[in-house]
């Protein structure tokens, strides 16, 4: 059996949403189709964190994973920075 590429989302938390939840914000870079220009296209992703950690403003990588719920397919990787709450 082949081991098949899980995709990884790079992001920032923006709400802890209930229990072991965390909403997490991606922001890509893409060319204007017509102008030719760099736009930043977002979309936010639910995320299953296991232990709890994650804080608002933390930066983190997640895992593509199997259906969790109805919206959560990625798992916690690791933390790349913690954010600071003001």
């Amino acid at each position: 059996m082949m081991n098949k590429h899980k995709r990884e989302i790079q992001g920032v938390v923006v709400k802890k949403a209930g229990d072991k939840t965390a909403s997490v914000l991606v922001t890509r870079n893409v060319l204007h189709p017509k102008y030719h220009k760099t736009v930043k296209r977002f979309k936010k992703y639910l995320i299953h964190d296991e232990k709890n950690e994650l804080g608002l403003g933390d930066t983190v990588v997640a895992t593509e994973c199997r259906p969790l719920s109805k919206t959560k397919s990625f798992r916690l990787k690791r933390v790349v920075s913690k954010g600071v709450i003001v």
